[in-house]
Parts: C-alpha cells; structure tokens; sequence
C-alpha cells in the first residue's frame, strides 16, 4: 500500500521561518508590500493606468489631434454604449446616430440631437489612422529616424457609419477619451525621463560628497542648497518667455523633462550623501580599501547596494511631483501645449466657467490625473514601509 506523507502545520510554519530567514532583502520588501492591501490596490490601478497610456494609439478609435476630430459633434457630450432601449434587446451595443439642427429655444445656435431610431452597432478590431508602438521618431529634430516596432492601423473599438467618443468631444471636436490616454502616456514620459536625470545627478553628486567630504564635500553642498532655493514658478516663467516659438511640440516636451531633471536632484542627493558619511566608516568599506578597491567600485559595489531599497522608494515617491509639476506648468500655459496631449495641457480648460456650467465631462481627464498621483503615492508610501524592518514598531 502507497501512501502520501501530508505535511502538517509545524512542517508549514517551519518551511514559512526558513524561508524568512534565507530570504534576500528584495523578497522581504516584496513580501511586506504585498500584505499591504492599500499599497497592492494603488499598484494595480497604476499598472493599469500605465498599460493604458502605452497602448494609447491602439485602444483610442480616433486620432487625438487631427484625424479624429468630429466637425458634427463639438463639445459633444459623452457616449455610452448601450444593449437595449424602448426599441427592443441588441446583442450588439450600439450608440445613437447625431443629427444637427437649430433651434428657436437657443436662438437658432446649432444643436446635436440623437436621432433614436437609427442605432451605429460597435465593432471590435476596426482600421483607422496609422500609428506605431515602441518606437523613435526624431524628424522633428531634424534626424533622418523613424524607427517602430510595431506599425499598425487596428483599433480595439469603433463604429459602422459614424464615430463613438465615450468621454464626449472638446470645442473643436477632438475626442476626449482619445486625448486622455495619450496624456496618461504624455505625463508619466515626462515624468520618467525627469526622475532618470534627477536619479543620475543624485548619485554622481551625493555619491562623491558623502564618500570624499572634506571641501569637496562643501562645495557639492554650497551647488545643492543654491538650486534648493530656485524659485520654479519664475524660473520656468523666465524660460517661457524666451523659448523660441519655432521649436515643435517634442523640443518643448524634451526641455521641460530636462529642467525638471536639473532642479528635481537636490533632496535625493542629501540623503545619498547622509547614507553614505554614516557607511563610509564601517569595517567592510576599510577591508575593500585595504584589498585595493578603487573609490568608485567601493561606491558602485559596496555602498550603494547597501540602501537600494531606499533609493528605489525616493524614485518612486518623487515621480508624483514630477508628474504633477509638468501638470501645474502646462496648466499655466508655461509647459506642454497643443497639439501635444497632456494632462495639464488637457486641464486648462476646466477653469472656463462656460465648461463648469454645460461641459462638465471635461473634468474626466482631471480624474485620471487625481488617480495617477494617487497611486504613485500610496505605491510609494507602501514601499517605504515595506523597506522600513521597522515599520511596524512604530504604529
């Protein structure tokens, strides 16, 4: 007779103490964070949020600045599919045909009604506008480059015989939804490309003061403090006011990424330095100068794999404000504007008073970008426990 050993709780919960215990730091955090629940909901909302803005061209029916625009249907409310209706049940959903007409109750001003007895089923995996996925396009710069790898015209959803725009349309017809998703990607570029410059300028700099001191050291300190007390608002005025008007929408796009790098290092690269004046001291640090290491291997190797943890929670924790600063600059009309789709570019319009009081579905990109600052906070605080052993001590 066969038979199968079971395991029992004390084998578990020995399995459960080893694999503690042999467990690197990585899995620790990991660990810890997945019991976090808030962390773990804000995590999935903005992996979703990000899958969204990469896969922006394909999930959008219509292109955000030219070809999608709808000249029948500007400020257009938004557009619900529907299944059924007083006409009967549809597999298929469907949304209403738009007729135009004046009308006496509005001083014959144009006005769209939906015509209810002729319905425009949804189709899936519909041709449009081309777009490309994964790819670099540098003519705007004046380079010869245009490479993508994957070029396509599908989309995931449209029409037969006229046009959806679930997030309604703009004053000049350009489908809402469409833009949405584009600035989800718009911001979070921006966003990553600041926070890799900042993340390089913090490790070079704090790494150097915190490892050498002495009057290298003072200097680095004297450089970070003078950029700490850069006022941004009239800086980026000040820049604003000589950028040439010729550049294109991406030179603007790369320079506010590049400036928001430039004064977004300073806080990070204290703390480097700060890890590093305590680390520096520490036998395994004198045992790898004594072997022969270099200066830069015994900060590469040694010390700052000793806080990595840390540093990935700052990233993490700081691409917020980077999102949110090229939101307020575009906002003011001193960042990203058309027909480049951003999020603050996006939100000028919601200080309209026309727009609070008719066009209230323009306030849905306002929600995305409310969602996406969210998550990366709550992402960020759930990582800074997790990485924090002692977390839990302190509630």
């Amino acid at each position: 007779m066969f038979w199968r050993k079971t395991a029992t709780a004390p084998d578990i919960d020995q399995k459960a103490k080893e694999a503690y215990f042999t467990a690197g730091q990585g899995q620790l955090i990991m660990a810890r964070f997945k019991s976090n629940r808030t962390a773990m909901i804000a995590a999935w909302a903005l992996i979703i949020m990000i899958m969204m803005g990469l896969f922006a061209p394909f999930l959008s029916p219509y292109d955000p600045t030219i070809a999608g625009r709808d000249d029948q249907y500007e400020n257009g409310a938004p557009q619900l599919p529907k299944m059924w209706d007083e006409n009967g049940f549809s597999l298929r959903p469907f949304i209403y045909a738009n007729e135009r007409e004046r009308s006496m109750a509005t001083n014959f001003r144009w006005v769209v009604k939906e015509n209810r007895e002729h319905r425009l089923y949804m189709q899936f995996f519909t041709r449009d506008w081309e777009y490309s996925l994964f790819g670099l396009d540098l003519r705007s710069f004046g380079l010869n480059v245009d490479v993508a790898l994957i070029r396509s015209n599908i989309h995931l959803f449209g029409v037969e015989g006229g046009k959806i725009h679930l997030f309604g349309t703009d004053a000049s017809g350009k489908d809402i939804f469409s833009r949405t998703l584009h600035a989800i990607w718009t911001s979070l570029a921006v966003g990553t490309l600041g926070v890799l410059i900042s993340f390089v300028l913090a490790l070079a700099i704090g790494g150097v003061a915190g490892y050498f001191g002495g009057w290298l050291d003072s200097v680095l300190q004297m450089i970070t403090d003078a950029i700490r007390t850069v006022p941004q608002i009239p800086l980026f005025m000040a820049m604003a006011a000589f950028l040439p008007p010729e550049w294109s929408s991406e030179a603007r796009f790369f320079f506010i990424s590049i400036i928001l790098g430039l004064i977004g290092w300073p806080t990070l690269a204290r703390r480097i330095r700060t890890h590093l004046l305590t680390e520096r001291s520490q036998e395994y640090v004198l045992a790898a100068e004594l072997c022969g290491a270099s200066s830069s291997h015994i900060i590469r190797r040694h010390l700052l794999p000793s806080f990595t943890s840390y540093i990935i929670v700052d990233l993490m924790i700081s691409f917020p404000y980077m999102v949110r600063s090229e939101t307020a600059l575009s906002f003011i009309g001193l960042g990203l504007k058309d027909p480049v789709n951003s999020l603050g570019a996006m939100m000028q319009n919601v200080s309209k008073a026309d727009v609070l009081l008719n066009y209230q579905w323009y306030f849905i990109p306002v929600l995305f970008f409310v969602a996406l600052v969210l998550a990366f906070v709550f992402v960020g605080d759930g990582l800074r426990d997790a990485a924090d052993p002692y977390s839990d001590s302190k509630k």
